[in-house]
């Protein structure tokens, strides 16, 4: 027993490290989910440069997250860093959906698996609330195209069929994406038949009107 304080200094200092890179991760985390709101609000007003500055910033919390927590993996893993990563995905991911340019990879975005695929997830939501934008202007193309990449989504997220351990509870997100994605078919569709009507109505205006 003559060491044993010396093994209580070692697990002490252990802990007040890891306590402080804990504590640091929590703000940090909070920061970057701020900046991904930041960008998503920037996309849907069309400020497309300004939402890549913001996610250039998030990209550095996410760099600076994974150095400190390298050495506390359960940390990194922990729910309030995966949610964050998940922010940083579904931010980066809407920002290039709705601009037209290709997904950004997990490995693009330099984060794992699981915050990406709830990260795409989540971007069907916003996907939804752009289409809703577009179509209080007839843009009916551009709302179709954005449907289009919600079936492409939620057509992935169905073949991940992993126990929900694995993925942060990915199969209810894909549940939501299945809702959101109907719900949406038929605004675009009810959209779709509103415009056609206002067409025959006017078109059978313009015929009274040469009588």
């Amino acid at each position: 027993m003559n060491n044993l304080d010396q093994i209580g200094d070692e697990i002490r200092q252990h802990l007040e490290a890891k306590n402080a890179v804990r504590d640091r991760a929590l703000q940090q985390s909070r920061s970057l989910i701020r900046y991904c709101s930041k960008a998503i609000r920037a996309v849907h007003r069309d400020e497309f440069d300004a939402a890549e500055s913001l996610l250039v910033e998030a990209r550095q919390l996410v760099e600076t997250l994974q150095a400190e927590m390298e050495p506390y993996p359960d940390l990194y893993h922990a729910g309030y860093t995966q949610s964050a990563l998940k922010e940083y995905a579904e931010a980066n991911i809407t920002l290039k959906l709705i601009g037209g340019k290709e997904l950004p990879s997990p490995q693009d975005l330099g984060i794992d698996y699981v915050p990406w695929l709830n990260g795409l997830a989540e971007s069907a939501g916003e996907l939804r609330r752009r289409i809703l934008d577009i179509l209080r202007h007839d843009s009916l193309a551009e709302a179709e195209r954005l449907l289009n990449v919600m079936d492409e989504i939620y057509g992935l997220l169905v073949t991940m069929d992993f126990p929900d351990a694995l993925t942060h509870n990915l199969r209810r997100t894909t549940d939501m994406v299945r809702g959101v994605t109907e719900r949406t078919r038929g605004d675009l569709t009810t959209s779709f038949q509103q415009r056609e009507l206002k067409r025959s109505l006017e078109s059978v205006g313009r015929k009274l009107g040469d009588v």
